[in-house]
């Protein structure tokens, strides 16, 4: 990942002792001119220096994204 890494959100991981969800946008992630992206990380451990799992998300995609994930929230 090449670009600037802007922090929008931190919170903890359910389920964890100390893990964490980080959201993130990410200017050129990979590489000039490349299309900024929403990050989401998740680190199982404190401490991380990268997340163990991360997902970038196109700006085009990411009103889809949630209402897929409400439409998981309603099925748990």
């Amino acid at each position: 990942m090449s670009g600037t890494v802007t922090k929008i959100d931190e919170m903890t991981l359910s389920g964890t002792k100390d893990g964490k969800i980080t959201v993130t946008t990410v200017e050129e992630p990979y590489g000039p001119k490349s299309e900024s992206v929403a990050s989401i990380g998740i680190s199982l451990q404190a401490g991380a220096e990268e997340p163990d799992w991360k997902v970038h998300i196109p700006k085009a995609n990411i009103d889809a994204v949630i209402e897929a994930l409400q439409e998981a929230k309603k099925a748990l």
